[in-house]
């Protein structure tokens, strides 16, 4: 199935065109530019370069959260356009599965981190059993101290992946006790690859029914609801 990829949830952002479970080809930037700016041009310039047109796709794909608020949106409104102006099937998948693709690690706890502020991250488990990606916990904000306490408690050796995982590091150093390792720069970062690995074994639905996962509520409603509260006394 030839699958365009989409991931933008982060400071960085990239595509991927995949033929099964063959990369054909990837972009990707990390360069902070506004993926409004970058991210369908890419994607453009990437299927022109293979010549091939949105017509030879059968899929599109796209990291659907959790992430940045601002960048979820852009990468589900750019795989909804194409999806629907193309008539193809579109695959959300969780932006922190994606991540845990490429670095095929056994014998440790694969975790994604991704700062999500406020001294939380967005976060999951996973663990490689033979050959295959095993999910241990859902996709989840937590604080720093309440993720170091769970690796601390597993006894197992940890690998962190993501734009959070230099932050998630340095907290399970100040806590002590806990193996773990970062891993290498080029697989740390959130890519399409990954979702076009997640993409193959989840369900595909029509444009229409694709929706964010943001996790929880934007600094705006969160602010909103504080004034809120402060005003009812709650």
């Amino acid at each position: 199935m030839i699958t365009l990829s989409i991931e933008s949830s982060a400071k960085s952002a990239s595509v991927a065109l995949t033929d099964g479970s063959s990369l054909l080809a990837q972009y990707f930037q990390n360069s902070g530019l506004t993926h409004s700016r970058t991210l369908l041009k890419m994607a453009e310039d990437m299927l022109s370069n293979l010549d091939m047109k949105v017509k030879d796709l059968e899929l599109i794909a796209v990291a659907s959260g959790p992430g940045s608020f601002t960048g979820i949106r852009i990468g589900v409104s750019a795989a909804i356009g194409l999806a629907w102006g193309a008539n193809l099937p579109i695959c959300g998948v969780s932006t922190l599965e994606a991540m845990a693709h490429p670095p095929e690690q056994p014998d440790c706890v694969i975790c994604p981190v991704m700062d999500a502020r406020r001294s939380q991250v967005y976060t999951a488990s996973f663990a490689y059993t033979e050959g295959r990606l095993l999910r241990l916990s859902p996709d989840r904000a937590l604080s720093l101290a309440e993720l170091s306490a769970e690796a601390s408690a597993s006894g197992k050796p940890y690998l962190l992946v993501g734009d959070g995982a230099q932050l998630c590091y340095n907290a399970f150093s100040v806590t002590g006790g806990i193996s773990c390792a970062l891993a290498p720069i080029p697989l740390r970062y959130q890519t399409a690859w990954g979702v076009a690995c997640a993409s193959v074994n989840a369900p595909k639905t029509a444009a229409s029914e694709l929706k964010p996962n943001y996790l929880r509520a934007s600094q705006a409603e969160r602010e909103r609801q504080e004034k809120q509260d402060k005003q009812t006394g709650s």
